[in-house]
């Protein structure tokens, strides 16, 4: 398959530098990028189909964690916004198991669409990941599970959605609660967030959807996936740097496995 296969690019001619330009005034702008049906009809079937068949294989975890992923901070008590924990459960497969025909990784690979990435978000360069597990992940969350509110590490994520359940698994964010870089944590805000005084931005997606989003400053969450339907979502992650390596520690954790 290639990605002309893949991608509608007449809808999205990512190599065109007037369409990317728009793209990044928008993420610049918004924080988020949603591009719909960006993934063609036969590409996004075999999608579901990959990532149906490969569920039996998937690692599946709990984890209670902090808004902003950091550890317990004993200069706050254990209900200050800094340490308060929420939770994460989610299912994962890894980029070994990712079929070499993949149109994932067809996508994941193609020059133009990593040029287009990388264009967007204003950066450099972009390279896979040096461990075998961390390019390209396809996530599950089925009843019950959810994506607990938290703050990104990365600049930016990049997300696809392959399948949505009947009812929730909603992608909630607010855009700019804190300012990481000035070390401004806004934790009255985050606390207001937590106890339910803030309504959130709602995110509508369908599956073929790509979605660059900027969450090191946007809190967002997944809410829990009220349907027996399986949430399935590819998440796409480059470097700015080559031959960087996720953690033998964070692979242990979100992985269950080291390669």
């Amino acid at each position: 398959m290639t990605i002309a296969d893949t991608i509608d690019l007449a809808t999205y001619p990512i190599s065109d530098s007037d369409f990317a330009d728009q793209c990044q005034r928008t993420l610049n702008e918004t924080g988020v990028l949603v591009l719909p049906d960006f993934i063609g009809a036969a590409a996004l079937q075999a999608m579901k189909y990959e990532a149906t068949a490969g569920l039996s294989q998937a690692y599946f975890c709990a984890q209670n964690h902090s808004v902003y992923l950091t550890p317990h901070d004993s200069n706050f008590p254990d209900d200050h916004p800094q340490n308060r924990q929420v939770v994460s459960s989610k299912g994962c497969i890894c980029d070994d198991v990712i079929d070499a025909q993949s149109p994932l990784r067809t996508l994941y690979d193609s020059r133009d669409f990593r040029a287009f990435v990388a264009h967007v978000t204003g950066q450099p360069e972009l390279h896979p990941y040096a461990d075998p597990l961390s390019s390209i992940n396809i996530h599950y969350a089925g009843r019950g599970q959810e994506l607990g509110w938290h703050f990104d590490n990365s600049t930016f994520a990049i997300t696809l959605l392959i399948e949505k359940p009947d009812a929730g698994g909603r992608f909630e964010y607010v855009k700019d609660l804190r300012d990481a870089d000035a070390g401004e944590m806004n934790y009255e805000g985050v606390g207001a967030l937590l106890q339910g005084d803030v309504a959130p931005q709602v995110l509508t997606m369908e599956p073929g959807t790509l979605v660059l989003f900027r969450g090191r400053n946007s809190i967002h969450r997944v809410s829990p996936n009220e349907s027996d339907k399986t949430r399935m979502l590819a998440v796409l992650a480059y470097n700015a740097e080559p031959g960087v390596a996720l953690s033998e520690n964070a692979r242990m954790t979100f992985y269950g496995r080291l390669g």
